[in-house]
């Protein structure tokens, strides 16, 4: 922290941060990352292409490419877009796929083109492809053909003019290739049947660019966007979060700090969450790409089967991945096989990491979970558990040039050890969101210098912070604040749970209760067992009124459970 950011932290008891740097860490006080050499996500990436040239870069169903592979087909997919398309510099061009090798060449390749990247959920409904893409007024987009479908039902009904359709395969080897994207197809019956005007295969538009001359001048500047990254935020309808070229540079640099203790150029990291997702993007395919990582991309985490086979034949070092994927693993009998004696680095984000789940993968693995916090509007990473000095239930301390407060209702600072709503403020926080000005305020404090984040933390006494749950997560049972994720926690603890969430409905009596949703282990487990287990971890007011039993919990497409969806029922 600056000598700023000290004094405004020192006035509210959160010096703590820095004697953990100083105890901690060589050079003492967190630092403030500099911008002389990386000012945008393009030096960083440029300089991690010629650095680690011959080593690969990403991994994917059997193939891999290096950096210096991945340097030469980004510069053909720009050469493309520069000459075979009216796109110009700062025009936004969305990309809708998986986990495939294909995203880091388009994304890579639009940004060295001078676009501005909207990534897009290719699960997404025809309604809300159609208010992304208008929202963010796109012109152009590279799908999956498995969507070609959607995509030509929403299309003519937005402002895109250029589409790029990939398949699967498209970067496998020409025989692999063809044979995989026609089983996919025919066989598997994966890709509808879909027609879209003036639609370009991936593959041609890459051949067409290898063949055109890539000008870099269209180098961005760091304060230009460099992606508008869609949340719902808080509240209300999905916004576009305004990430510069300076924000993405300095969280990876921010992130890179922390992970210092990894091998440049010798890690291998299990990329299992989508690249589109915030957290994936910056943390694997911004940060980890930066240290020369070969960054494996799982295309289908979901198929559990299939990606521990996949595990199996990687001798992995880092891995990233959230709760329920953490559980969903630990419970197939093939991942509890495998050898773990690589692994070194587990950093788990986007939902709140159950101590259950942290205690289990560091009994199976050896290896403890560092979780960490962020969200879309930082960038996403605040602060994460430095892996050398992990504090399981703690979302670590804040990472360099970052600083934060902890306030009440009113937006008054709260002592060390008082709960209150984490606000933050470094150069990783977003230029605001995209055409919605009134938003941007309302997400800010009243002075406009702090991002308010809607979760509620506690720093402890030895300065690392803790997340108490989200804002509007928090159920108020006869005047007492009770926070969903103690509840799961404890109930998660019964050997014949699987997944739960707690939320909060009327009650007469006490104005509101905790409801407990519950997916079994065992099918002979009762509401009355829950209950009683519960009730040696919780106090009265705590405890859930009602179990309800459920198959499966709903989730984001990356796994987070929406407890939204199960207010709502």
């Amino acid at each position: 922290m600056g000598k700023q950011a000290r004094e405004s932290t020192q006035r509210w008891g959160i010096s703590m941060v820095d004697r953990i740097w100083t105890q901690h860490y060589p050079e003492g006080v967190s630092p403030e990352i500099s911008h002389d050499k990386f000012k945008t996500v393009l030096d960083i990436f440029e300089n991690a292409c010629r650095r680690y040239a011959d080593r690969p870069a990403f991994s994917n169903m059997g193939c891999s490419i290096t950096y210096g592979q991945l340097d030469k087909l980004s510069a053909d997919f720009a050469a493309y877009l520069q000459n075979h398309t009216s796109l110009k510099k700062g025009d936004r061009i969305a990309l809708q796929m998986p986990n495939l090798i294909q995203y880091p060449i388009a994304l890579f390749g639009a940004l060295r083109a001078g676009l501005v990247i909207v990534n897009t959920n290719p699960l997404y409904t025809a309604r809300e492809m159609e208010h992304q893409f208008n929202d963010a007024g796109c012109k152009a987009l590279v799908a999956l053909a498995n969507f070609g479908d959607l995509i030509e039902e929403v299309v003519p009904r937005t402002g895109i003019k250029h589409v790029i359709i990939t398949q699967v395969a498209d970067m496998q080897p020409p025989m692999k290739r063809l044979l995989m994207n026609l089983i996919i197809k025919h066989v598997k019956k994966m890709v509808p049947s879909f027609n879209i005007p003036g639609a370009v295969s991936f593959t041609r538009a890459m051949s067409k660019g290898a063949s055109s001359t890539f000008d870099q001048d269209h180098r961005p500047e760091p304060d230009d966007i460099a992606v508008l990254q869609y949340t719902g935020g808080t509240t209300g309808v999905a916004k576009g979060a305004m990430l510069t070229h300076k924000n993405l540079a300095s969280n990876m640099m921010q992130f890179d700090f922390i992970l210092r203790s990894l091998r440049p150029g010798q890690e291998i990291a299990i990329t299992p969450l989508p690249l589109y997702h915030i957290f994936s993007f910056t943390v694997n395919c911004l940060g980890l790409m930066s240290l020369g990582a070969n960054i494996v991309l799982i295309t289908n985490p979901r198929d559990i089967p299939g990606f521990v086979k996949e595990l199996a034949k990687w001798r992995f070092t880092a891995m990233t991945g959230l709760n329920t994927l953490f559980v969903a693993l630990m419970n197939n009998p093939e991942f509890q096989k495998l050898d773990f004696s690589s692994l070194k680095l587990t950093i788990a984000g986007g939902m709140a990491l159950q101590k259950d789940t942290a205690d289990r993968w560091e009994a199976m693995t050896g290896n403890k979970i560092a979780e960490g916090f962020g969200m879309t509007e930082t960038s996403p990473v605040v602060s994460v558990n430095p892996p050398h000095r992990i504090q399981i239930g703690t979302i670590g301390i804040p990472v360099p040039s970052t600083d934060i407060r902890i306030v009440d209702d009113n937006e008054n600072d709260v002592p060390a050890g008082q709960s209150g709503e984490l606000c933050v403020k470094g150069p990783q926080v977003m230029k605001g969101y995209w055409q919605r000005e009134e938003a941007t305020r309302e997400t800010m404090t009243k002075d406009g210098e702090w991002l308010k984040t809607g979760d509620i933390a506690l720093l402890q006494e030895d300065g690392f912070l803790r997340i108490v749950d989200r804002k509007k997560d928090m159920i108020l049972v006869s005047g007492f604040n009770v926070y969903p994720n103690e509840a799961e926690d404890v109930a998660a603890t019964h050997p014949d749970i699987l997944e739960c969430a707690a939320v909060g409905i009327p009650d007469e009596k006490s104005g509101e209760a905790v409801k407990l949703f519950v997916v079994k282990k065992n099918p002979d487990l009762t509401e009355q067992q829950v209950i009683e287990h519960c009730r040696t971890g919780l106090t009265g007011y705590k405890l859930p009124k009602i179990v309800e039993f459920r198959a499966d919990l709903p989730k984001t497409n990356v796994g987070k459970i929406l407890r939204r969806e199960l207010r709502g029922k």
